[in-house]
């Protein structure tokens, strides 16, 4: 379509076909909340209760759902599989195991590919829970347990095209995966076990030492002279050096501390480390979790943290760190 010729008129029928189809949808899913019945209880406490997986089905549209809700049961604590309908009956019904519940996904529950599917998995012992849009279907009448998605009518303007009745599925698929959440007390720890390589699971388990032990360890003695700080700091391209004691730490000079005194001195050759280190610096223990140490950074309106093993430097972790791990 030529932009141009979008009318006032095709704009306004625009803008009113999406505000009814979100109106539709969040409507069937309000309508889903007297479905949450003894059998949905029953389904929570089954999956809950059970040794096996969680296996998946549908056949066109409501598979896509089905996959979705695996997804999310995997990814938090309900171990499941995707089985499509159509491919069960050519073989993969094999990957069903004997302890295994069965969740089948379909609005009408009369499909073809459900008609023949649903008395096998009947005829396996599994047992069988439908989450169907017709309460007087095949599958309705052979499930054991039944997840009622009804939807009044599509939000398509022919009631067509599956829309507020895949939603109402993915909510439910929802509101079975938190339940089963809370009822096997998934906590922080265990999402940042299933979730290690996102930004929220490295909020919740990866530590300053990782990322300290990336970074070089900018480290001088307390009597060196500018220019060798300057170098260190250079050289190790962290903005900042510790000054050292010995092995003890004693402060940390940063490249705004640098900055600062060539404002102030024009002589530095009597100018040591010592003289313009920043004494008691911030110091998190190895073992502190990367985003808490980002929240002393913002706290503290700094760029860098020691890490320190016990009393021991260990080394220096930077704003760019956390930026690079996603962290922020």
């Amino acid at each position: 379509m030529d932009p141009n010729k979008f009318s006032l008129k095709s704009k306004k029928s625009t803008y009113e076909t999406a505000i009814n189809t979100l109106q539709l949808e969040a409507q069937a899913i309000l309508n889903l909340i007297p479905n949450v019945n003894e059998d949905f209880i029953k389904v929570v406490e089954t999956i809950a209760e059970s040794k096996g997986r969680v296996v998946l089905t549908g056949i066109g549209k409501s598979a896509i759902i089905a996959q979705k809700i695996v997804a999310t049961f995997n990814s938090t604590g309900t171990p499941s599989i995707f089985m499509h309908a159509g491919d069960a009956v050519h073989g993969d019904l094999g990957m069903i195991q004997h302890d295994d519940i069965v969740i089948c996904i379909s609005k009408s529950g009369n499909t073809p590919e459900i008609k023949v599917l649903a008395p096998l998995l009947k005829q396996s012992g599994n047992l069988l829970i439908g989450m169907v849009g017709q309460l007087n279907s095949d599958l309705a009448s052979l499930a054991d347990l039944i997840l009622n998605t009804s939807v009044e009518k599509e939000a398509c303007p022919h009631n067509l095209a599956p829309t507020t009745s895949t939603t109402a599925q993915l909510a439910m698929g929802d509101a079975l995966a938190m339940c089963l959440l809370e009822t096997r007390n998934f906590n922080e720890d265990d999402f940042a076990r299933y979730h290690p390589g996102g930004a929220l699971g490295k909020r919740l388990y990866l530590k300053v030492s990782e990322l300290a032990l990336k970074n070089k360890k900018p480290e001088i003695q307390a009597d060196a002279a500018v220019k060798d700080v300057i170098l260190e700091i250079s050289q190790n391209r962290l903005g900042a050096a510790v000054i050292l004691e010995g092995s003890n730490v004693l402060g940390i000079i940063t490249d705004g501390d640098i900055r600062r005194m060539l404002e102030k001195h024009t002589n530095l050759l009597n100018i040591s480390a010592r003289d313009i280190m920043t004494v008691n610096p911030k110091q998190v223990d190895k073992n502190m979790l990367a985003f808490d140490a980002l929240q002393i950074m913002k706290d503290n309106s700094i760029t860098q943290l020691l890490v320190m093993d016990n009393e021991k430097y260990f080394g220096i972790i930077h704003l760019h760190d956390l930026l690079h791990e996603g962290i922020i």
